[in-house]
């Protein structure tokens, strides 16, 4: 179970923490009443959750290029932080074929840089490399990733995670095996939705900017299959991960964070879900723009992280779905975002604690 109380007074620095993930581990962290520090570019979006919900409030964030090793190594020494978690990457598949210089510039020599100001930082205790999904070899058969599996993604986003991973491995082995040194893990995560995602390329923000402007949902691969889960899932899992770490060395490694295999759906599927719970008379139409390579099947086996940590999913797709749409309406409502995010967070925090007491029980 995670322990909020391990976060007060900590001292904890997030790459990352304009984006759509980042901002809702923020809001946990600084509920948490950890004392927290950002670091990363301005908002990748507009609108943006962060800027939505006024994160800035209560905390240091500080807006640097996570390439940029001199300023976030300035960061470190000025803040001395206990805990990283490090989410600063450029995240869009379709954008690292247009981009794929910036795409492993920020995602291989970014995490490098991170590590690099982790080595020399003795406050460090503990740090998280948040990747993804994709970072294994995927012939599109019908095998649920294991962690031991060979990473190498297709893509330049995917494969630049791959490289994210092995830098990782790299420095645990090379500077961070000795029992005093800061307890290092990675942690694979499957898709996310929940509300205050804005960014393109992505199936959840394009059905509710369909929805909003009237329009039907435009799917272009109704058949690849995913891991959706709600984005208050794997940050739970982070947050578990880096406090047990922190704790005890024999939680450090490599994690696949995804849902139960139940919540693996297609993309034609998670539209019609969407549509279900929206309302109205919304649609969903199947329609190839002819783009680049993208997997047609991913599924993670997660096995690793329940025996770990005696995990078990809170919220499935389902309900998944129900809580973005409930953001996405007050947004477009104009009603209080921030208020929903921490109604969310809090309902969250209750449903997880009494699951776990249910499996002890």
């Amino acid at each position: 179970m995670l322990d909020f109380d391990f976060y007060r007074g900590k001292k904890v620095l997030v790459t990352g923490h304009t984006g759509f993930k980042g901002a809702w581990l923020t809001a946990i962290l600084k509920e948490a009443g950890a004392k927290v520090t950002g670091y990363s570019l301005e908002a990748p979006t507009e609108p943006s959750l962060f800027e939505l919900a006024g994160l800035e409030d209560g905390m240091r964030s500080v807006i640097g290029d996570i390439r940029d090793y001199d300023r976030l190594k300035t960061v470190f020494d000025e803040e001395r932080p206990q805990i990283v978690f490090h989410l600063a990457a450029q995240p869009i598949v379709r954008t690292s074929y247009e981009e794929p210089r910036a795409t492993f510039e920020t995602n291989v020599m970014g995490t490098v840089n991170v590590l690099e100001c982790i080595r020399q930082t003795e406050s460090v205790r503990s740090f998280l490399n948040v990747t993804t999904d994709k970072v294994y070899l995927n012939r599109d058969d019908d095998v649920a990733f294991t962690e031991d599996m060979m990473l190498d993604g297709y893509d330049p986003y995917s494969n630049s995670k791959s490289c994210s991973e092995l830098v990782t491995h790299s420095y645990v082995k090379s500077f961070f095996s000795d029992k005093d040194a800061p307890a290092v893990s990675t942690a694979r995560a499957g898709n996310v939705i929940g509300g205050g995602d804005f960014a393109k390329d992505r199936i959840i923000p394009d059905c509710v900017r369909a929805a909003l402007s009237g329009k039907d949902i435009i799917i272009r691969n109704p058949a690849a299959t995913r891991p959706f889960q709600h984005v208050l899932e794997p940050l739970w899992v982070y947050l578990e991960i880096a406090e047990k770490q922190a704790k005890d060395r024999i939680y450090a490694g490599y994690y696949n964070v995804g849902p139960d295999m139940t919540d693996s759906k297609t993309a034609g599927e998670i539209a019609q879900m969407f549509c279900d719970s929206w309302g109205g008379t919304l649609n969903w139409v199947d329609k190839s723009d002819g783009g680049p390579h993208e997997a047609a099947f991913l599924r993670l086996d997660c096995g690793k992280l329940k025996r770990a940590f005696g995990w078990k999913s809170v919220w499935h797709i389902d309900r998944a779905i129900a809580e973005t749409v409930a953001w996405s309406r007050i947004y477009a409502e104009g009603g209080d975002v921030k208020a929903e995010m921490m109604r969310e967070i809090a309902q969250y925090r209750i449903e997880a604690e009494d699951n776990e007491s249910r499996l002890k029980g």
